[in-house]
């Protein structure tokens, strides 16, 4: 095949059949869509061009600059395309929590602009948060920049209701697969796929795979987080569940492993939310069915989050004191306090307040006195054990509550007598009115 251009390569990725042998599913085939195989290394290069593609030659005759909230594979595509058409690029964000992504988008020229978000995700109700005011900037007339807008532009939907889920149906004989189990980050692969398949067959049943509560996988939202994309519609799915950190690692090191394919943690958790539900209807099958899965990217790119989280799939040592060793028991029993509770405790008992945000939402608004400790960074501390006495009352803070509880489990089990995590977190201290002040 031959090319005038890169972007030309966007798109007619293999459909893939996972050996029965790997999966264990007596009546269903399973099949893999390699979209880490497109030329920008992920699912997201459909988007991205299918966004910017319109735009290009209006933003080259104004000189503007192509900006997208993305720390991650949307980012790239776009830095490379606009590499390409002599244009410059913005990745806005709250958090570059993938080092290798940052380091790869300041290779290909990027700006990054990490601006305060309260919550760490786009809030668009949140008329006070500077992530979403500087969304709405960018959304304006006159704006000096091509906004992709990848959480609400149609067009993301769009690349892959006409790309992805058509290719699915030509590879499979003209015939709609009976499921497709997708991840859930900017909801725009699963809900335009989605479409496609059951334009052609509407009995396809679709599978939503968020992160668990307090996880992080890469490239999937929790469904909480989820609520906030414009573009996500529960009524897409006929079933939303969750996939855990450890989940996705063990579905990933599977494709690696026994199937060849170099697939990063968004894939291993599809693969391995997929078996996991197509189990429950494979024996009471009479007549094959067929599923299939998308593999979103590459794994080079999460060595590091590989590292964080499993350091024995690279010969290291176990983590120390890590929250991935907690059980469900030690979570049930960490101390929460609510919003009401705090402020007393706080002003009777003066506990430490660790806020475990990102510098700059902690820089936006925060509980006065309390010191910011970043979540990996104070993973970090703790596994050369507890970095303050045991006589130090500690009190935990997050987004949502959903991390800190898990901070609070670990100094626990750790042997500190009275930590306790905010329930809700600053979004609940925030929204009961309680102070906060601004650095």
């Amino acid at each position: 095949m031959r090319y005038d251009s890169i972007t030309e390569a966007i798109g007619n990725t293999p459909l893939v059949r996972i050996d029965p042998a790997v999966h264990g599913l007596r009546n269903i085939d399973l099949y893999a869509k390699l979209e880490m195989l497109n030329p920008f290394g992920s699912l997201k290069d459909r988007a991205a061009w299918n966004m910017v593609r319109a735009g290009l030659p209006e933003a080259r005759e104004r000189g503007e600059t192509i900006v997208e909230l993305s720390s991650g594979n949307t980012a790239k595509a776009l830095a490379l395309i606009a590499g390409m058409h002599g244009l410059s690029f913005k990745s806005v964000t709250n958090r570059m929590r993938i080092p290798e992504v940052k380091d790869l988008l300041l290779l290909l020229g990027a700006e990054i602009r990490e601006l305060p978000g309260q919550s760490e995700c786009l809030d668009p109700t949140d008329t006070d948060d500077p992530l979403t005011r500087f969304h709405q900037e960018l959304s304006r007339p006159g704006s000096a920049h091509l906004h992709t807008d990848q959480y609400f532009n149609a067009l993301n939907t769009d690349a892959h209701a006409s790309g992805t889920g058509p290719e699915i149906i030509a590879d499979l004989d003209g015939r709609a697969p009976d499921w497709f189990i997708a991840c859930v980050g900017t909801a725009g692969s699963s809900t335009g796929v989605a479409r496609a398949l059951r334009a052609h067959d509407p009995a396809v049943r679709v599978v939503g795979l968020v992160g668990e509560k307090s996880d992080f996988i890469p490239g999937i939202r929790t469904l909480d987080e989820v609520q906030e994309v414009g573009i996500f519609n529960p009524a897409t799915y006929d079933t939303i569940e969750s996939v855990g950190a450890d989940d996705a690692l063990d579905g990933m090191l599977t494709l690696l492993r026994r199937c060849g394919m170099l697939a990063g943690p968004t894939g291993g958790a599809a693969y391995f939310g997929a078996v996991r539900h197509l189990r429950a209807f494979d024996a009471e099958l009479t007549e094959r069915r067929t599923a299939v899965f998308i593999v979103c990217d590459r794994a080079e790119s999460y060595l590091g989050y590989v590292r964080q989280r499993r350091p024995d799939l690279l010969g290291r040592p176990p983590v120390r004191n890590s929250v991935a060793t907690l059980t469900d028991a030690e979570l049930r029993a960490a101390a929460v306090i609510d919003v009401a509770d705090a402020q007393k405790w706080i002003e009777a008992q003066r506990p430490l307040v660790i806020d475990l945000r990102g510098p700059f939402a902690y820089a936006a608004l925060h509980i006065d006195g309390s010191v910011n400790i970043v979540d990996e960074l104070f993973e970090e501390l703790l596994k050369g054990g507890l970095p303050f006495g045991r006589r130090q009352p500690v009190l935990l803070a997050c987004p949502v509550g959903e991390k800190s509880v898990r901070y609070a489990a670990l100094l626990t089990r750790m042997g500190h007598p009275d930590v306790r995590s905010l329930a809700g977190g600053i979004i609940a201290w925030r929204d009961a009115g309680a102070p906060l002040v601004r650095d």
